[in-house]
């Protein structure tokens, strides 16, 4: 069962306090990021819970009066436990700000109620938009070297603790370029493995067409990644042609994705083993 509602203030359970109503023992799920290197989106990264993700969309929308943030909530198999598994906000275009969207799906409380797909729509306001130059170097200060830019898009692909690294070397000029360009076939190439799996150019596209993020969707798409995390930052165009329109932010944990969905199924498992046997415990005797 799902449904939506306005968050309050940051009165977003927590998994742990969600467990109360029944006896769930949250695991927590493998991530692609360790140590230094956990990219975020406005501070929010893949091992954010969804408590700590509606007290940064509270905090970040103070200076936005119009625009408050919406939860969807799901119950967790046949309990009364319910937890957080989209939390979105909107802010409509202003003088000074272009239209801007986010949206974070989340885990079950399982597996903790982490973040996994994190997604954000900024448009600029047309006096203010930065030129492509500039907005490749804000995202490179940012995040680093990419793993490849092109299709209008800078790619970070990680795996193993690391950016991969297809040996692109880019300029200041020449990254504007290679953005404007398609992506560099021999790049493309070499983000490819030895069993001729896909990149995850394609896995990326597919997770940002699918209508419905759920964990179960996307852990169909984690199979088929040959990367353990992405962050892709897709640049419009704006006013002028070296302008920037837009930018969308999108970063999923595939690792996180698949050690949560085997959680998550596991604990829901239990839960119907758990619920079958309580039923019939209370049955009257015959």
């Amino acid at each position: 069962m799902l449904r939506s509602l306005m968050l309050a203030g940051v009165a977003l359970i927590s998994a742990a306090s969600m467990a109360m109503a029944y006896d769930i023992k949250p695991k927590t799920p493998d991530t692609a990021f360790s140590g230094k290197l956990r990219p975020d989106i406005i501070g929010i990264s893949s091992s954010d819970d969804a408590a700590k993700v509606g007290g940064a969309f509270e905090a970040y929308l103070k200076d936005f009066p119009n625009a408050k943030p919406q939860a969807t909530q799901q119950r967790f198999g046949s309990t009364g436990v319910t937890y957080a598994t989209l939390m979105r906000f909107d802010t409509p275009a202003s003088k000074d700000h272009g239209a801007e969207s986010m949206e974070a799906h989340f885990t079950s409380p399982a597996s903790g109620n982490f973040a996994y797909y994190i997604a954000r729509d900024l448009g600029f306001a047309r006096d203010k938009q930065p030129t492509q130059q500039e907005m490749i170097q804000r995202v490179t200060e940012k995040y680093g070297k990419p793993t490849a830019i092109g299709d209008g898009r800078l790619y970070y692909f990680y795996k193993g603790g690391k950016i991969v690294s297809v040996k692109q070397k880019y300029t200041p000029e020449g990254a504007v370029t290679a953005l404007n360009d398609p992506i560099n076939p021999k790049a493309a190439v070499a983000l490819n493995d030895s069993n001729g799996r896909g990149s995850c150019v394609a896995v990326l596209k597919h997770a940002q067409a699918e209508p419905e993020k759920s964990l179960d969707q996307l852990a169909r798409d984690t199979k088929s990644a040959n990367c353990d995390a992405l962050l892709d930052v897709a640049l419009s165009p704006g006013g002028a042609k070296d302008r920037v329109g837009k930018a969308v932010f999108t970063l999923i944990d595939f690792k996180r994705i698949a050690s949560a969905a085997k959680i998550d199924s596991e604990a829901l498992a239990a839960e119907k083993n758990t619920s079958q046997k309580t039923s019939s415990g209370t049955s009257p005797k015959l």
